[in-house]
């Protein structure tokens, strides 16, 4: 039989018994990968602080799927609820296994010089602190549990600058900075943490830009379009998994070759 022949696995049941935990997950990427979990066989908490918008996702991953789901409103600029979200998803679920922490905003468009002071807080504290506080809460209840595997959603612009984007930009270095420290302390624990890296992907949070700033930013990757957030969802997925098993403190890309340029 060649390899191409080969039939693909199947990887319906890889999350049989493991219990996730997703940030940002009413849309987009988030909700992606609740539902790609989901359909692995994971029990999954669905946590955003956009409590309507979290609750009808849980209810439709669960009805399209059968999986436990778990509906919890976090903000996660807020240590307390971030603890409390981490606690729920371990009491109503059971466990905590896996992670994804992907909740964040896209912020204020400004050069540095002039960047809003409120604007710069506000994004800090969601997109980098947000992430801090959650491995804070998670870790524990891994390592209690016998181990776990954390993914934290950067960016492209995790490694590249962008105009008008400095607070955007510094958080999600900050995120692959953290990933890589946290990676280093857990590796023997038997936590796994690494970081994704999307491009710009179609999802609500280029809801608001127009038809010329769409074109633009499909310009910017050679692939000729955005990402789809069902295609971060699967590399995601495959870095929480048992496949991914020797992987830990990486940095994958998934941007269509917008940083190869």
């Amino acid at each position: 039989m060649t390899a191409e022949s080969r039939p693909l696995p199947d990887y319906a049941h890889e999350f049989d018994g493991r219990v996730a935990l997703v940030t940002g997950a009413a849309s987009g990427i988030g909700l992606a990968v609740a539902a790609r979990l989901a359909a692995g066989g994971a029990a999954v908490a669905l946590a955003d602080f956009n409590e309507e918008g979290v609750r009808a996702a849980a209810d439709e991953i669960h009805r399209t799927t059968g999986a436990r789901t778990l509906a919890v409103r976090v903000d996660v600029t807020d240590p307390d609820s971030v603890e409390a979200a981490v606690r729920a998803t371990a009491d109503d679920l059971g466990a905590l296994h896996l992670a994804v922490n992907n909740a964040g905003i896209g912020g204020e468009s400004a050069p540095t010089g002039e960047y809003p002071v409120d604007a710069w807080r506000r994004v800090i504290a969601t997109n980098l602190d947000g992430v801090f506080y959650s491995m804070r809460h998670e870790i524990p209840v891994m390592l209690a549990g016998g181990g776990g595997a954390i993914v934290n959603m950067a960016s492209i612009l995790g490694t590249n600058g962008f105009r008008g984007s400095p607070a955007y930009v510094a958080a999600k270095h900050g995120v692959v900075g953290l990933t890589k420290t946290a990676a280093l302390e857990y590796a023997a624990q038997g936590v796994r943490i690494n970081a994704v890296g999307p491009g710009f992907i179609d999802t609500p949070l280029l809801a608001s830009a127009d038809t010329v700033a769409r074109d633009t930013l499909i310009t910017l990757h050679p692939a000729g379009r955005l990402g789809r957030p069902e295609e971060v969802a699967e590399l995601t997925v495959y870095l929480l998994s048992r496949r991914a098993s020797f992987i830990h403190g990486s940095y994958h890309l998934i941007d269509g070759a917008y940083s190869a340029q």
